[in-house]
């Protein structure tokens, strides 16, 4: 594993690749202090220029805005009534920011950029209007270089709207919330007037291929993308330099460039990087780092700095992911960005925190579902070394009024995050379906996988159904097909996963499967002796942990077992809401995750896959919570990596031996005495023993 300096490090450049640390060029200044709040749901806005006043008007009465909360970004009006019940606030609400410019800064060009906004955003500046971004996930650039007065102090206000429209992804609340408000950082972007394009759907800019890569070589291609402001053409340099990890530069080049002031001028520059350091995911996740200038007569006029990993990402149906060569294990999660008490309004702390409860459990690939995340979460990805499966929210319901923003967002998810080493595949959508190939989601789908290998012919692309069927007509668009399927839980049983694998494998051994989602719901607060399936997982209210428990130790075992699936996700890494939803003893709640929606507790399934996922050695006694026991005569497992477990009751001594791989450890036929029994699981390691115990108490 991992030493925890070398992770510091690592994560520590994956931020500041992340915030963009820029040179005197560029500066790029939180915009997050300060900010007022207003909810308007069913008003309209009247603005008195005259007197420099604003009205509401509701319900036929026009009242002065006077009373705002102050708020600090990032901010969501939901943190509380969407993790509740469906009875949440939906719809509009007003944000505005006084700020003061420099006079000097008239020579320059103005941004404002938003890393997320739910879900609709209408921004002004001086209450003169902007421009509108459709969409809560993906971030978005507007300029207001000539909107500002530079003598005065100036007004940005933006409204937003999370209420669900057809014709902005995702359509609709079912599967997740959609937190309104300016939820993600907001940054002032100043550049000189000729500069890298900053708006070209908030990209950085540069767009670094890599081509012919192997532990000899590796070229590595920037295209850059200049525009002046100037009225003349513009003689400059563009600068190119490859630094390591220690900011030594290891490569650099010079090309003269000349740019128009009229349009966008676009250049390529190619390096070749002898002797690369591989990034090689968890095994090695060495990142590089790409800074590019642009110098005209000794003064730099602007600077965009990304990251690199040079690396080589392969499928083989049937084989499993090949990185640099090497077959990588693909030990997955799907993660969703919210937690309780905050919503969608995440620091980067925060992000940090899941990201190295993963890294704990062994996590070596990661599906952000079911939309585009933070900024930060794929630098963190970048840092530890997870390949990542990108998506956009064109998930769930069809609308058919959802063509052209599935288009924008699939746009801007590959244009935002293209430098990114740790994206492996760029997911076009998620259990949408059609009764024939002709129909909209196909189409739509072929349309957005064209977009993706357009923008990027470098990557894979991925489409998920939740049928348990590879060749369904909404799939065959993409290079991997995913399989959203939930065996034993929304039908069937446990056992059904590994006989699905071997007819697949039987069926179609050419293509290249995930299992995209798989599990089932647990509450840790409810403890059941006898292993029973619940009988309703649509409104049933108790949905024990134990039945979550074997369902992931039977399935991982059929995984592993199984190479036709090249790559699986557990369903779900970290417990969320789901507004409308009342099931398993906690409303609001998806209780598939590993770990509790406030990050504090971990369930035994986290255990399991941390038994089977990291090499540090560890030892669980399962069940721990289903304490109140009735049968005499019992099973008692653990989670460990060890090659030899024992299992003492009441100081009785039981030799465990394998269940359904090396990792499950099994007594069987323990004997229980009346009141409370103290179990307790050794192992030794290189000469350390390792000790876990709990108490049962039969009746």
């Amino acid at each position: 594993m991992m030493n925890l300096k070398k992770l510091s490090t690592l994560c520590a450049v994956g931020m500041l690749l992340s915030s963009a640390s820029f040179g005197q060029s560029r500066t790029m200044q939180s915009f997050n202090d300060g900010w007022q709040f207003y909810k308007a749901n069913n008003s309209t806005f009247f603005t008195d220029f005259e007197n420099g006043q604003k009205y509401v008007e509701s319900q036929g009465q026009w009242t002065k805005l006077e009373i705002w909360d102050n708020v600090t970004l990032p901010h969501t009006y939901n943190k509380d009534d969407m993790q509740q019940d469906r009875n949440f606030f939906e719809g509009k609400a007003v944000y505005r920011k006084r700020f003061n410019t420099a006079a000097d800064q008239k020579q320059k060009r103005t941004f404002l950029k938003f890393e997320g906004v739910g879900a609709v955003a209408q921004l002004y500046v001086n209450d003169s209007y902007i421009g509108e971004h459709k969409g809560g996930y993906s971030m978005f650039v507007f300029e207001i270089t000539n909107s500002i007065d530079y003598e005065k102090e100036n007004v940005v206000t933006v409204v937003v709207d999370n209420k669900s429209r057809k014709d902005v992804l995702p359509i609709n609340q079912f599967l997740f919330p959609v937190y309104g408000g300016l939820y993600r950082p907001v940054s002032l972007i100043t550049t000189a007037k000729t500069n890298f394009v900053v708006t070209d759907q908030a990209s950085a800019g540069i767009y670094i291929r890599q081509k012919n890569v192997s532990a000899k070589s590796a070229d590595i291609t920037v295209s850059a993308k200049l525009e002046t402001k100037e009225k003349t053409i513009q003689q400059v340099d563009l600068l190119t330099e490859i630094t390591d990890m220690e900011g030594k530069v290891v490569l650099s080049q010079k090309k003269p460039v000349t740019i128009s002031p009229q349009g966008v001028t676009y250049v390529d520059q190619t390096l070749r990087l002898e002797k690369p350091h591989l990034w090689d995911g968890v095994r090695d996740p060495h990142l590089y780092a790409v800074t590019t200038k642009l110098v005209q007569g000794g003064k730099e006029l602007d600077i965009v700095k990304q990251p690199l990993g040079v690396r080589t990402v392969e499928i083989v149906a049937g084989k499993g992911v090949f990185l640099n060569g090497k077959k990588y294990p693909m030990y997955g999660v799907a993660r969703h960005q919210d937690r309780l008490g905050y919503g969608s309004a995440l620091t980067f702390a925060q992000h940090k925190e899941d990201f190295l409860m993963m890294k704990e459990l062994g996590v070596t690939t990661v599906r952000l579902a079911h939309y585009q995340q933070s900024p930060d979460t794929y630098s963190l990805a970048d840092s530890l070394g997870f390949l990542v499966w990108a998506e956009i929210p064109f998930v769930n319901r069809v609308s058919y009024y959802e063509h052209d923003n599935a288009k924008q967002q699939m746009n801007e998810l590959v244009k935002q995050n293209f430098n990114h080493p740790s994206i492996y595949i760029w997911g076009v959508h998620n259990e949408v379906y059609s009764k024939t190939a002709d129909e909209q989601v196909p189409v739509l789908s072929r349309e957005l996988n064209d977009i993706a290998k357009t923008l990027d012919p470098d990557r894979y692309t991925g489409a998920v159904t939740g049928y348990n069927v590879v060749d369904r007509q909404e799939n065959l668009s993409t290079d991997v097909q995913g399989i959203n399927h939930y065996f034993g839980w929304y039908g069937g049983k446990i056992e059904d996963l590994g006989p699905w694998a071997e007819k697949v494998q039987r069926d179609f051994p050419a293509y290249k499967v995930m299992l995209t989602e798989y599990g089932a719901d647990g509450n840790m607060d409810i403890g059941q002796e006898l292993l029973q399936q619940p009988k309703d997982v649509v409104s049933g209210k108790s949905f024990p942990e134990n039945y979550q428990t074997e369902t992931h130790i039977q399935q991982w075992a059929a995984i592993e077992k199984n190479p036709i699936i090249v790559a699986s996700y557990v369903w779900n890494m970290f417990e969320f809401a789901v507004p409308a939803w009342n099931r398993g003893g906690v409303n609001a709640r998806n209780l598939k995750g590993l770990v509790t929606f406030d990050r504090k507790r971990k369930k035994d399934s986290f255990y399991w896959y941390k038994a089977n996922w990291n090499p540090e050695p560890m030892l669980y006694l399962a069940n721990r919570r289903d304490h109140q026991r009735t049968a005499a005569i019992t099973k008692i497992q653990v989670f460990s990596n060890l090659s030899a477990v024992t299992i003492s009751v009441n100081g009785k001594v039981y030799h465990a031996k394998n269940g359904v791989n090396a990792k499950h450890w099994v007594v069987d036929q323990v004997s229980l005495q009346k009141g409370e029994n103290k179990i307790q699981a050794k192992g030794t390691t290189a000469g350390k023993e390792l000790v876990d115990e709990m108490v049962w108490t039969l009746q």
